[in-house]
Protein backbone atom coordinates (compact mmCIF):
# COMPACT_ATOMS: atom_id res chain seq x y z
CA UNK A 1 0.00 0.00 0.00
CA UNK A 2 1.12 3.56 -0.54
CA UNK A 3 1.70 6.06 2.03
CA UNK A 4 -1.39 8.29 1.01
CA UNK A 5 -3.58 4.90 0.83
CA UNK A 6 -2.21 4.17 4.32
CA UNK A 7 -3.06 8.24 5.54
CA UNK A 8 -6.73 7.51 4.26
CA UNK A 9 -6.92 4.71 6.28
CA UNK A 10 -5.71 6.20 9.02
CA UNK A 11 -8.39 8.93 8.80
CA UNK A 12 -10.87 7.30 7.88
CA UNK A 13 -10.52 4.86 11.38
CA UNK A 14 -10.31 8.48 12.97
CA UNK A 15 -13.41 9.46 11.90
CA UNK A 16 -15.45 6.44 12.65
CA UNK A 17 -13.84 6.14 16.58
CA UNK A 18 -14.61 9.86 16.94
CA UNK A 19 -18.27 8.55 15.69
CA UNK A 20 -18.33 6.25 18.01
CA UNK A 21 -17.48 8.14 21.34
CA UNK A 22 -19.97 10.91 20.15
CA UNK A 23 -22.57 8.38 20.00
CA UNK A 24 -21.39 6.54 23.01
CA UNK A 25 -20.82 9.69 25.25
CA UNK A 26 -24.47 11.19 25.85
CA UNK A 27 -25.95 8.09 27.27
CA UNK A 28 -23.36 5.17 27.58
CA UNK A 29 -20.97 5.87 29.74
CA UNK A 30 -23.83 6.77 32.86
CA UNK A 31 -24.58 3.15 32.10
CA UNK A 32 -21.56 1.63 33.19
CA UNK A 33 -21.11 3.40 36.91
CA UNK A 34 -24.59 4.94 37.19
CA UNK A 35 -23.75 5.93 41.09
CA UNK A 36 -20.41 7.53 39.89
CA UNK A 37 -22.15 10.63 38.94
CA UNK A 38 -24.10 13.40 41.24
CA UNK A 39 -27.77 13.22 40.27
CA UNK A 40 -30.17 15.80 40.30
CA UNK A 41 -33.77 15.38 41.47
CA UNK A 42 -34.16 19.14 42.26
CA UNK A 43 -37.97 19.42 42.61
CA UNK A 44 -39.21 16.30 41.78
CA UNK A 45 -41.98 14.00 43.28
CA UNK A 46 -40.71 10.76 44.00
CA UNK A 47 -42.95 9.16 46.72
CA UNK A 48 -42.18 5.56 47.61
CA UNK A 49 -38.85 5.63 45.01
CA UNK A 50 -36.33 2.88 46.55
CA UNK A 51 -32.77 4.46 46.57
CA UNK A 52 -31.60 1.76 49.43
CA UNK A 53 -28.17 0.96 49.15
CA UNK A 54 -27.11 3.45 46.68
CA UNK A 55 -24.49 5.77 46.08
CA UNK A 56 -26.09 9.04 45.70
CA UNK A 57 -22.52 11.14 46.99
CA UNK A 58 -23.21 14.97 46.18
CA UNK A 59 -26.69 14.35 44.84
CA UNK A 60 -28.94 17.20 45.10
CA UNK A 61 -32.88 16.36 45.99
CA UNK A 62 -34.27 19.97 46.84
CA UNK A 63 -37.87 20.77 47.21
CA UNK A 64 -38.24 16.97 46.51
CA UNK A 65 -41.25 14.98 47.72
CA UNK A 66 -39.83 11.82 48.95
CA UNK A 67 -42.40 10.55 51.56
CA UNK A 68 -42.41 6.76 52.20
CA UNK A 69 -38.72 6.77 49.99
CA UNK A 70 -36.06 3.94 50.90
CA UNK A 71 -32.65 5.39 51.58
CA UNK A 72 -31.40 2.20 53.97
CA UNK A 73 -28.02 2.00 53.80
CA UNK A 74 -27.61 4.65 50.80
CA UNK A 75 -24.06 6.55 51.21
CA UNK A 76 -25.60 10.48 51.00
CA UNK A 77 -22.56 11.79 51.54
CA UNK A 78 -22.91 15.65 50.80
CA UNK A 79 -26.20 15.78 49.11
CA UNK A 80 -28.23 18.72 49.56
CA UNK A 81 -31.73 17.70 50.57
CA UNK A 82 -32.85 21.85 51.22
CA UNK A 83 -36.49 21.83 51.69
CA UNK A 84 -37.18 17.86 51.05
CA UNK A 85 -39.80 16.34 52.48
CA UNK A 86 -39.02 13.02 53.66
CA UNK A 87 -42.01 11.79 55.67
CA UNK A 88 -42.15 8.34 56.85
CA UNK A 89 -38.79 7.90 54.75
CA UNK A 90 -36.54 5.04 55.48
CA UNK A 91 -32.82 6.05 56.16
CA UNK A 92 -31.49 3.89 58.35
CA UNK A 93 -27.94 3.19 58.78
CA UNK A 94 -27.57 5.64 55.84
CA UNK A 95 -24.40 8.38 55.55
CA UNK A 96 -25.46 11.42 55.61
CA UNK A 97 -22.24 12.77 56.00
CA UNK A 98 -21.55 17.15 55.26
CA UNK A 99 -25.46 16.87 54.12
CA UNK A 100 -27.35 19.94 53.61
CA UNK A 101 -30.50 19.36 55.57
CA UNK A 102 -31.82 22.72 55.81
CA UNK A 103 -35.28 22.89 56.18
CA UNK A 104 -36.20 19.22 55.34
CA UNK A 105 -39.31 17.31 57.02
CA UNK A 106 -38.30 13.97 58.47
CA UNK A 107 -41.62 13.74 60.31
CA UNK A 108 -41.89 9.77 60.91
CA UNK A 109 -38.67 9.39 59.43
CA UNK A 110 -36.46 6.15 60.20
CA UNK A 111 -32.71 7.13 60.78
CA UNK A 112 -32.12 4.61 63.28
CA UNK A 113 -28.17 4.08 62.79
CA UNK A 114 -27.75 6.75 60.40
CA UNK A 115 -24.41 9.44 60.38
CA UNK A 116 -25.14 12.81 59.78
CA UNK A 117 -21.76 13.99 61.25
CA UNK A 118 -21.05 17.72 59.97
CA UNK A 119 -24.51 17.88 58.51
CA UNK A 120 -26.50 21.61 58.16
CA UNK A 121 -29.65 20.83 59.44
CA UNK A 122 -31.24 24.24 60.78
CA UNK A 123 -34.71 24.53 60.34
CA UNK A 124 -35.06 21.05 60.06
CA UNK A 125 -38.04 19.36 61.47
CA UNK A 126 -37.96 15.60 63.11
CA UNK A 127 -41.50 15.17 64.81
CA UNK A 128 -41.63 11.49 65.29
CA UNK A 129 -38.70 10.39 63.63
CA UNK A 130 -36.53 7.38 64.87
CA UNK A 131 -33.52 8.27 65.58
CA UNK A 132 -32.76 5.63 67.93
CA UNK A 133 -28.19 5.17 67.38
CA UNK A 134 -28.25 8.16 64.83
CA UNK A 135 -25.26 10.06 65.02
CA UNK A 136 -25.47 14.00 65.21
CA UNK A 137 -21.84 14.97 65.58
CA UNK A 138 -21.42 18.57 64.70
CA UNK A 139 -24.92 18.80 62.95
CA UNK A 140 -26.25 22.43 62.81
CA UNK A 141 -29.91 22.39 64.60
CA UNK A 142 -32.33 25.04 66.13
CA UNK A 143 -31.81 24.33 70.12
CA UNK A 144 -35.95 24.13 70.29
CA UNK A 145 -35.10 20.78 67.75
CA UNK A 146 -32.12 19.46 69.60
CA UNK A 147 -34.11 19.46 72.75
CA UNK A 148 -37.04 17.57 71.29
CA UNK A 149 -34.64 15.27 69.59
CA UNK A 150 -32.87 14.98 72.77
CA UNK A 151 -36.27 13.79 74.91
CA UNK A 152 -36.43 10.47 72.06
CA UNK A 153 -32.23 10.04 71.83
CA UNK A 154 -30.78 6.78 73.10
CA UNK A 155 -28.57 4.34 71.26
CA UNK A 156 -25.01 4.10 70.06
CA UNK A 157 -24.11 3.85 66.18
CA UNK A 158 -22.34 1.08 65.46
CA UNK A 159 -20.44 2.61 62.70
CA UNK A 160 -19.21 5.71 64.54
CA UNK A 161 -19.48 3.92 67.90
CA UNK A 162 -20.97 7.36 68.77
CA UNK A 163 -23.99 7.22 71.71
CA UNK A 164 -26.74 9.79 70.43
CA UNK A 165 -27.48 11.77 73.24
CA UNK A 166 -23.24 13.05 73.66
CA UNK A 167 -23.54 13.68 69.98
CA UNK A 168 -26.88 16.07 70.54
CA UNK A 169 -25.13 17.56 73.84
CA UNK A 170 -27.98 16.13 75.69
CA UNK A 171 -28.16 17.05 79.73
Amino acid sequence: MSKLSNQIWVNILSFLLWVVICIIAPVGFTSFAPEALALDYNKETLIEADFSGRDLTDSSFNQTNLRNSNFSHANLRGVSMFSAKLESANLEAADLTNAILDSALFRKANLTNAVLEGASAFNARFDGAIIDGADFTDVLLRTYEQEQLCKIAKGTNPTTGRDTRDTLFCP
